[in-house]
């Protein structure tokens, strides 16, 4: 029983710093998503190359935006810079939700289509920009970078 409350005491020890270093979410409210995405269309993409956390490389078109424009949960604009481990989520229709890599998101006049993996890039979704009812983004904290 000693041994067991030891080892319930240790692990929630190692517990309380991830609670503290947990992913920040912000808001992106969705007028200025569609701002943000207005005039980016299939030729103004870059190509990027990224790593992996194992070293494995890979390169896609991705939307052009160096950063982020959001508010925290005090409604405080942030500017938050945009990488490959950047997720957003859309709520949308009936409290639907779906995840996305910011980067791989595309926009056009009715329809916001992103990739929802990065091991398996057609797995692709879209879904109608004017059913979407809340954007949040964060850094998913994977190890994933952009290199030249």
């Amino acid at each position: 029983m000693r041994l067991f409350r030891m080892n319930m005491y240790f692990n929630v020890l190692l517990a309380v710093p991830v609670l503290f270093i947990s992913c920040k979410t912000y808001q992106v409210p969705v007028e200025s998503f569609k701002q943000q995405f207005r005039g980016i269309d299939s030729s103004k993409l870059v190509e990027v190359r990224i790593m992996g956390p194992f070293g494995e490389g890979d390169s896609y078109p991705a939307n052009p935006l160096k950063t982020i424009r959001c508010v925290d949960k005090n409604n405080k604009e942030y500017q938050l810079p945009n990488g490959p481990s950047i997720e957003i989520r859309f709520t949308y229709d009936n409290n639907k939700k779906v995840i996305f890599y910011f980067d791989r998101v595309f926009v056009t006049d009715s329809t916001v289509t992103g990739i929802r993996s990065r091991f398996i890039p057609s797995m692709r979704k879209t879904i109608p920009l004017n059913s979407i009812t809340k954007i949040e983004v964060q850094d998913g904290q994977k190890k994933y970078r952009y290199v030249q």
